[in-house]
């Protein structure tokens, strides 16, 4: 059959609101660099006035033209081994969307999916097509579900309202003030306008939707959302770390198991609570300062922008400032902590490092005949509230930017024990907090628990183990566990995953 007639059909076999959401997934707004071809313009005209035209006209003819001209150039494309293109990025993130949204075009060369799959040197376990996915553009497609055409329509009035924001821009005007969001697909289209125009301007982006909220919060929750939602939900929902399907993030384990009882355990519990979160994990046994290097190199590598978050577990002896690795060389425990954030890879993204080994020889230690033998080693601020922001500062846009970011924002360090202290281990088990920890995220698997309340009850739950020192004094003791947070958004642990044998990844 000929190609101008599949790619017709395939078009016209897609609803409308399926267009705008593929349009939406295909025009992702951050894509990785350094890419070759990264510099090509992408101009609002590209992934912006296909969008204004349509809600405008109420007619999908330009996102037609522009989803047969994505088919065209990946037909055309020839796959060069080594270099990563933008195009391998655009066809990676098309085959994704298609795949999410069950409309992949049956003449689609998967063959050459699995060729750019290897130029970005993917394993097995990265070949899902949910990796390939950006989860804050999944967080945004809920959103817009979540409201009704009329409550689109009213973020859009407001924005309007925003001279200085929208002052000389083109596409703006296309649309007009008044729209009518009904027809199908148009609200879609509308929101998604919204989105990448803001993203475009430089006020929204993967952490800070404050700008997004702000429209939100001035629609009529009586008119604006769908059967079952708030605005309070909606809202809410933007101000979580998105982290939507699998996997949940990239997992990276480094353990020193020489002179280390238990250490294997460590390592096998870590690797347990990782995968069932939906991690993709990698371990690294006795590691030495080389091994650091090695992995930092490899994690600068284009596929870990696909990732939503990095985790990491490091555990080890140690003392209040360094840890000591496989060779018996130290490193400062402050270096790798604020080497691993600066990562470009995983930048706007939330980062978790779980930080065990001792701080210290200093013990909490509990005196009296009760204790002898006892061991365990064998709300919400109110931004409506007229009286209280009639006293705040009138923070506007004009002093507010998103573009530069500190390194260790958007990071968390959970530390086994305080600092001149002790961190405990049984014999055959490794460490206590290893154990608790792996234990209550276990527990709280689609709960919708965040990570730091999982992480107040993991203090909780450790301080109150009786720990005995292996020494000859054996003196009972208290280990007291706490974190370090930089975090902008609220991150939840993830809820139940699909089986892996319901995904269907391209061919190998």
């Amino acid at each position: 059959m000929d190609e101008v007639i599949q790619v017709t059909q395939w078009l016209s076999s897609i609803t409308p609101r399926k267009k705008a959401k593929l349009f939406f997934f295909t025009t992702h707004a951050d894509a990785p660099s350094p890419m070759v071809g990264s510099n090509d313009v992408d101009t609002h005209e590209e992934t912006q006035l296909p969008l204004a035209t349509t809600v405008a006209l109420h007619n999908f003819k330009n996102i037609d033209e522009f989803l047969k001209k994505k088919v065209n150039t990946f037909s055309c494309y020839n796959v060069i081994e080594n270099e990563i293109t933008k195009t391998d990025y655009e066809y990676l993130r098309f085959y994704s969307a298609c795949k999410y949204l069950d409309v992949v075009p049956p003449f689609l060369d998967l063959e050459k999916i699995s060729a750019i799959q290897n130029k970005f040197e993917m394993t097995d376990e990265e070949r899902d097509y949910r990796l390939l996915l950006d989860s804050a553009d999944l967080v945004l497609e809920k959103v817009c579900d979540s409201l009704k055409p009329a409550g689109v329509s009213q973020m859009w009035t407001a924005l309007r309202k925003d001279r200085n924001l929208i002052r000389g821009v083109k596409t703006i005007d296309i649309i007009g003030f008044f729209v009518d969001p009904n027809p199908t697909g148009i609200k879609e289209c509308l929101f998604f306008f919204i989105v990448r125009f803001l993203q475009k301007a430089d006020k929204i982006n993967r952490v800070n939707t404050n700008r997004l909220e702000r429209l939100i919060a001035q629609c009529d929750e009586s008119s604006s959302c769908e059967e079952g939602k708030t605005i309070d939900f909606i809202i809410d929902s933007l101000r979580f770390y998105p982290t939507e399907l699998y996997p949940f993030g990239f997992c990276l384990i480094m353990c020193v198991i020489e002179g280390r009882d238990g250490a294997m355990q460590e390592i096998e519990k870590t690797m347990e609570i990782s995968r069932h979160l939906g991690m993709i994990t990698h371990t690294e046994r006795n590691p030495t300062k080389e091994t650091i290097e090695l992995v930092k190199k490899e994690l600068m590598k284009p596929k870990y922008q696909f990732y939503s978050s990095f985790t990491c577990w490091f555990m080890s002896h140690g003392d209040s400032n360094s840890m000591v690795l496989a060779d018996g060389e130290t490193i400062e425990r402050e270096w790798f902590l604020t080497s691993f954030p600066d990562i470009s890879t995983f930048q706007l993204k939330p980062k978790v490092f779980f930080m065990v080994s001792c701080r210290g020889a200093n013990k909490f230690s509990l005196k009296g005949d009760e204790f002898e033998g006892q061991s365990a080693t064998c709300d919400y601020y109110d931004i409506g509230s007229a009286l209280i922001r009639n006293r705040m500062l009138d923070i506007t846009d004009s002093v507010r930017d998103i573009s530069y970011v500190q390194p260790m924002m958007d990071t968390l360090v959970a530390y086994s024990t305080i600092l001149d202290h002790l961190s405990g281990r049984a014999n055959t088990h490794g460490s206590i907090y290893v154990d608790r920890a792996c234990v209550l995220m276990s527990e709280n698997i689609s709960r919708g628990r965040s990570l730091t309340e999982i992480l107040e009850h993991l203090s909780q739950d450790l301080h109150e183990i009786l720990q005995e020192t292996m020494d000859e004094d054996r003196i009972v003791y208290k280990q007291a566990c706490h974190y370090d947070s930089f975090f902008r958004k609220t991150l939840k642990l993830p809820y139940t995953r699909h089986p892996k044998e319901d995904v269907h990844s391209a061919p190998q």
